[in-house]
């Protein structure tokens, strides 16, 4: 697999200061820089309200997820409305919950899809979050035309057809509705492998996933790169509703595991596997995919927080995203200003930008295609939106940077960017530290 260090990302012109909400009454720029594309008639918004909506796990423990990527597109569409709105168009994020009982919810994420299609002015989706509920939204919005723009997703199987993505797209199986700027599992497994077999020098692995679409996919992927390096697994399942992991500890450490992968996220027991892990003595490294990303330890439902701050130590995770680029300074300083007085979640999560970037590319979709039909109705819109964001040969300067999706919807520039735990981080919490990222767009 051919590996590419990131050194400096060129697009655009860089961005410059912004305004950090809708009442600040001064122009802002998008993520890729220059002027907002929001600003096409000299500020004038005449013709009403078009709605962007978020579907997103937003409350329980998915919350430390959820929450700051939703703030990621609130920011983007107050900026966007701060100069102007979008050929007379002022924009609205509208946002719904899909977490039941704690957990991110499949059945209520396939109501809340049917909320948004139901709605004409709706004209794109940013989410959702787990590949579990992209896997029921997907179908609705193909069959309605609705454009779907995924942050975080990374199942492979939600794209490519080569592992099952025309079940997903029935009813218009020519028809793209749904891209995604993170990097897939066929990625993402394999990184992680790379990473823990070369850089951590780990040679016997537990692996475990938490039978959900996404963590027994990353763990498939993670499994064969590592054993095709020479590295020997114990692979384990313990289902989304574990609490108790000690008997799976006990019979593995008779096999003397270096470290353990864990494929799932913290909402399955991915806390509580960590916690018990060292409870039993196992000080090995802890690793796993974004699903175990999730903020620092002052975050209630993160991992560092279930876990605690000394079982969190030696802990390591891939995020599917580009983790440092050239925005991400100005970036951080918008939205920190932005949410300083929210009472949880005031700083960008690691897909923060990536939810700003989908509402961009959302909003430029807009743009172009009214640039063409500045008096097309709502569905003409809600279809020239979905036409737009899915033509490979159109490209959207964001704040991740130059982002073009290929024929199946996925971002051409796969980013895979690797955390380590900062036991100084979160005020002594614990918090993830960036410690490099690699565009894997060239294998």
């Amino acid at each position: 697999m051919d590996r590419k260090k990131l050194g400096a990302l060129a697009f655009g012109a860089m961005l410059v200061a912004a305004a950090c909400s809708a009442g600040s009454g001064s122009p802002a720029p998008t993520a890729g820089g220059g002027e907002s594309p929001a600003a096409t008639d000299g500020g004038s918004a005449s013709k009403g309200t078009l709605k962007i909506g978020v579907s997103l796990p937003l409350s329980g423990g998915p919350a430390a997820d959820g929450q700051p990527t939703l703030k990621g597109a609130i920011l983007a569409v107050e900026e966007i409305n701060a100069a102007g709105g979008i050929g007379g168009y002022m924009l609205e994020v509208v946002q719904l919950d899909h977490a039941v009982n704690g957990k991110y919810n499949e059945q209520q994420g396939a109501a809340d899809m049917q909320n948004f299609v139901s709605q004409p002015d709706v004209i794109g989706i940013v989410g959702p979050y787990n590949s579990a509920v992209a896997k029921v939204q997907i179908p609705i919005g193909n069959s309605a035309g609705l454009l779907q723009c995924s942050p975080a997703n990374t199942n492979m199987s939600l794209t490519l057809p080569e592992f099952g993505a025309l079940d997903y797209r029935k009813a218009n199986p020519d028809k793209i509705t749904y891209i995604r700027v993170a990097a897939n599992d066929t990625i993402q497994g394999p990184a992680m492998a790379d990473y823990a077999y070369n850089t951590l020098g780990l040679k016997n692995l537990l692996v475990v996933d938490d039978v959900t679409t996404f963590g027994k996919g990353v763990a498939d992927t993670f499994q064969a790169a590592f054993e095709g390096y020479g590295g020997t697994v114990n692979r384990q399942a313990a289902g989304a509703d574990t609490v108790d992991f000690n008997d799976l500890i006990t019979a593995a450490k008779s096999k003397n595991p270096d470290g353990v992968y864990y494929g799932g996220v913290v909402t399955s027991g991915g806390g509580l596997f960590l916690k018990q892990l060292r409870q039993q003595g196992l000080a090995i490294p802890f690793t796993g995919p974004d699903g175990i990303n999730n903020g620092t330890g002052k975050n209630a439902g993160s991992l560092f927080q279930i876990a605690g701050p000394e079982a969190s130590k030696n802990t390591f995770s891939t995020v599917a995203a580009i983790g440092d680029f050239p925005a991400k300074k100005d970036f951080d300083l918008r939205f920190t200003e932005r949410f300083k007085d929210d009472a949880d979640f005031k700083t960008p999560g690691a897909y923060s930008g990536p939810g700003y970037a989908c509402t961009t590319i959302i909003a430029d979709s807009l743009k172009g295609f009214l640039e063409s039909s500045p008096d097309a109705d709502q569905a003409a819109i809600r279809e020239g939106v979905r036409a737009w964001a899915t033509d490979s040969s159109h490209s959207f300067e964001t704040v991740l940077g130059t982002e073009v999706f290929d024929k199946n919807g996925d971002t051409t520039q796969p980013y895979i960017s690797f955390y380590s735990e900062d036991p100084a981080g979160g005020e002594g919490t614990g918090a993830w530290k960036f410690e490099e990222q690699r565009n894997y767009g060239g294998q």
